[in-house]
């Protein structure tokens, strides 16, 4: 690998509120320590779906993963498979679905709650399930623990690249709505939360990816095509050309940026190509 890489994938929140409530990471925008831009999702802007465009960097209509329905081993080449490919080891922290996606399906708690297997698409895995999930109920983990599991990963096993996925944010905008007191509150936390960890794995020399699979609209929705359900910001720390700032990313673009900055070529099937020169 040329570098090591992050991506940090915060699901579900708006652009409007990454800009307003993320003070840690607008900070180090306006420090110069990093860029941001808009990014806007696949359609359907559901969360499965765009997990697997995240990956694969292949539109829905391709990989067939149409919403959260729809959970498969993916046939696609994605940024595990090419890592590991190339002798690289990947870790991911997050929801059981990336499990399914990018490593095997379908997910058996007792065998892939907690693997380590070298060689593997996901070298490291840590998942969770959120059984049980419904409007009053969250069945969240806290970030806090998610980011110092990640944290673990990246110490002890010195992943060339990991991801990590929380669902905190869309979990609390589909109960409250984005526009309340509570989710102002709840951004604040995080980005409070996950700036030290920023701080240590840019010391550690990670290059470091945070976005949004989507947004989320007034009434806690997302799926559609109005920009507050399709659009989040995307904050990179690391380094490369960037397009000018008020470029808007597809979704579809951040396959290839990963694998590029990681040195690895890409597959054919990843043709909207990398936004870092």
């Amino acid at each position: 690998m040329q570098r090591k890489l992050l991506l940090l994938v915060i699901d579900g929140v708006p652009w409007r509120n990454w800009r307003r409530l993320f003070g840690n990471l607008e900070g180090w925008v306006a420090s110069g320590e990093a860029r941001v831009w808009r990014h806007r999702a696949v359609l359907p802007s559901t969360s499965a779906t765009c997990y697997a465009s995240i990956h694969t960097g292949v539109a829905p209509q391709v990989h067939g993963a149409w919403g959260n329905e729809y959970v498969f081993r993916l046939v696609q080449p994605d940024i595990f498979s090419e890592v590991t490919r190339a002798g690289g080891k990947t870790g991911a922290v997050a929801h059981s679905f990336w499990s399914e996606f990018f490593h095997r399906a379908p997910f058996d708690p007792l065998r892939d709650m907690e693997y380590d297997e070298p060689g593997a698409p996901i070298t490291h895995g840590r998942f969770h399930t959120m059984t049980g999930y419904n409007h009053a109920n969250q069945m969240t983990p806290s970030d806090f623990d998610l980011f110092w599991t990640l944290r673990k990963l990246t110490d002890r096993f010195g992943i060339d690249y990991g991801l990590l996925h929380s669902c905190t944010l869309d979990s609390m905008g589909h109960r409250f709505f984005h526009d309340r007191a509570e989710m102002d509150h709840a951004c604040g936390h995080l980005d409070a939360m996950l700036a030290p960890h920023i701080a240590h794995w840019r010391a550690q020399g990670y290059e470091v990816m945070v976005t949004a699979d989507h947004g989320q609209d007034a009434r806690g929705h997302h799926g559609g095509t109005a920009e507050d359900q399709t659009d989040a910001a995307l904050y990179w720390f690391g380094g490369g050309e960037g397009p000018p700032p008020d470029t808007v990313i597809g979704q579809l673009q951040l396959a290839p940026t990963i694998l590029s900055r990681l040195g690895l070529p890409l597959p054919a099937t990843m043709t909207a190509g990398s936004f870092l020169r």
